[in-house]
């Protein structure tokens, strides 16, 4: 061990020597790089990649028509900054007539509702529509000097899993943030504060956390493919899931909020089993409880369970020929057929099967 100091005290003895003697000859001593009391020289970057250049693209050309939504609490003059008074969301221009589009429970809890652009103009909206089971809703601009152009629309109908996707939004409140991913699943079923399910959902692995909500999902060629909506994940940030609600659903339902403000809830007038129900007795389809009086499911001789012995009535395992095995399955099909039209239901009671034409209704006014 003393062998080893004796070494050690003599090198850093010959290392002091050095610098002395370099010092009285002016001899350059070694440079030592974190000594360093100028910058740096820059170096020359190559060209971005073709990945890169349309990334940028798709950003510069997008982000303009993506606005923040702040909500002002009636109980706080705090806009906007979530868990003070205010919800913070995204929501994107649809139309030149000054027309938004968001996600619903971004504007649910009501108040005075503002946006603020890209440019950071902030200009006040009116709530035009809410359309709770598929958790839209459209806002309308009152007045702005210059609306960016409405974002290009794609198909949700021929999107593939694996295909890239593009979120822009703010999160957290931090305004025209963009994330990328895959499209990671089609299809999904999302359950909505409406109390129904919106089917054929995207789900994506984009970064999505909350102030995300209302932003649109892009495709590669910078087109709407859907309407970011929600995440999975017990602390609130993303967790590599998040789910947009499909175009080809929100182009169906933001032009009837344009019309009219509401959209219809079409259905046929039962009270449906739940599936749990229906997966412990084994059954694939919708279970009819009971029929509403005077409801096209009743005037169709549809029949829900036998209340004194408890004994299942119809089950309704088709609609136009496709099969039901769920009862996101019937009502996906009533609101594509749409209330006032007729559909065909295969319905099956013991061990019988028929078809039989029912009336759509909206049961939100019948």
């Amino acid at each position: 061990m003393n062998r080893r100091y004796a070494i050690a005290a003599a090198a850093f003895a010959a290392l002091l020597l050095a610098v002395t003697a370099a010092k009285i000859l002016h001899v350059p001593i070694l440079h030592v790089p974190w000594a360093a009391s100028s910058a740096r020289a820059v170096e020359q970057r190559g060209p971005l990649s073709d990945g890169e250049k349309a990334t940028i693209d798709i950003f510069e050309r997008v982000s303009p028509s993506v606005v923040q939504v702040a909500v002002k609490s009636t109980a706080s003059p705090l806009m906007g900054e979530e868990g003070q008074g205010g919800a913070s969301g995204t929501g994107f221009v649809w139309d030149r007539e000054g027309h938004l589009v968001t996600n619903n429970h971004v504007v649910a809890n009501g108040g005075e509702i503002a946006v603020r652009f890209a440019s950071g103009e902030v200009a006040e909206v009116d709530l035009v529509g809410t359309a709770p089971n598929y958790d839209l809703a459209v806002l309308r601009i009152r007045s702005v000097r210059q609306l960016p152009p409405p974002i290009a629309l794609g198909s949700s109908n021929d999107l593939k899993v694996g295909q890239s996707a593009f979120a822009i939004g703010n999160p957290f409140g931090l305004d025209q943030s963009m994330t990328s991913g895959i499209i990671s699943a089609l299809k999904r079923r999302l359950p909505t504060h409406g109390g129904r399910e919106i089917a054929n959902v995207i789900q994506t692995d984009a970064a999505i956390n909350p102030g995300n909500s209302g932003g649109p999902l892009l495709d590669s060629a910078g087109r709407l493919i859907g309407v970011t909506t929600a995440i999975i994940s017990p602390s609130g940030s993303n967790a590599g899931i998040g789910f947009a609600v499909p175009v080809d659903v929100v182009n169906r339902i933001v032009p009837e909020l344009i019309r009219s403000g509401r959209v219809p809830t079409p259905g046929i007038g039962i009270v449906a089993a739940g599936e749990d129900v229906s997966t412990r007795l084994g059954v694939e389809g919708v279970i009819v409880v009971r029929t509403a009086p005077g409801s096209p499911a009743e005037r169709a001789g549809i029949r829900g369970v036998n209340l004194s012995t408890g004994a299942v009535g119809d089950i309704i395992t088709g609609v136009e020929g496709k099969p039901v095995r769920r009862l996101s399955d019937l009502t996906d099909a009533l609101e594509q057929a749409g209330a006032g039209k007729t559909v065909r239901l295969t319905v099956k009671r013991g061990s019988d099967s028929r078809d039989v034409n029912v009336g759509i209704i909206d049961i939100e006014r019948s």
